[in-house]
């Protein structure tokens, strides 16, 4: 198995688009891949479709029904919030401990590439004391931190760097996911935050015709390349 969290520098910012793009190209190159998103909100239950995990499955060539999308994705919330929040609406809380053993069960049992998409920015409440970040880090798998190209993407992708290297998490690429506003192109931002994160994988993908983006990335990622370095 190789697994890696793929989380982002906020919500809406391409979290799943990522996912999804990189379980799509590695099977296209004959590559296992897999993807669970262990926690939804914001979850339609008559459109499971259009879901986050819907996109994952349909990515891994799998039928989106309610057993398939419960299998991949356990925790799944109606209101569109941060997890803490949309639990309490529900009167139902999140344990991290089961998160964790659910998210390892799934790793160990993945033939090759698993990722385990996580919800919101890496710093978004998962309840009252814990966080994404701390998710990520008791998992001690690395990290994809995906965030956009609008301007001040730059500040919120270094804030997220630091929280997360705070935490001894790896961070094994950065990719760019480019967003409907962007004030300069994705490889100039990219090369601008190089600059402050040397160690870390910048990859661009853009809106349209990232098929070969995909590809590099997923290529990047699999088994057969070298253990990324611990940013």
């Amino acid at each position: 198995m190789t697994p890696y969290f793929v989380t982002a520098t906020g919500t809406d910012i391409g979290k799943t688009y990522v996912t999804a793009g990189i379980i799509r190209a590695a099977r296209q190159a004959g590559q296992d891949a897999m993807g669970i998103k262990p926690i939804m909100s914001g979850y339609n239950e008559f459109n499971p479709e259009a879901s986050d995990a819907g996109a994952l499955l349909a990515a891994m060539g799998k039928p989106v029904t309610e057993q398939t999308i419960a299998a991949i994705s356990p925790w799944r919330f109606t209101a569109p919030l941060s997890p803490d929040m949309a639990a309490s609406r529900e009167k139902r809380s999140l344990s991290l401990r089961s998160i964790l053993t659910f998210c390892r069960i799934a790793a160990e049992a993945a033939p090759g590439l698993m990722l385990i998409e996580g919800v919101g920015g890496a710093m978004v409440p998962l309840d009252n004391f814990y966080t994404v970040r701390d998710w990520i880090s008791a998992l001690e798998i690395p990290a994809i931190l995906v965030a956009g190209t609008y301007l001040g993407t730059i500040s919120h992708t270094l804030t997220a760097v630091e929280a997360l290297q705070a935490r001894q998490v790896t961070i094994s690429a950065t990719v760019l996911s480019q967003s409907l506003s962007s004030p300069v192109p994705p490889d100039e931002t990219a090369y601008a935050m190089a600059k402050f994160v040397p160690r870390i994988p910048i990859f661009t993908i853009p809106r349209h015709n990232n098929e070969t983006a995909f590809k590099r990335l997923a290529w990047a990622l699999s088994p057969h390349q070298p253990a990324a370095v611990r940013a």
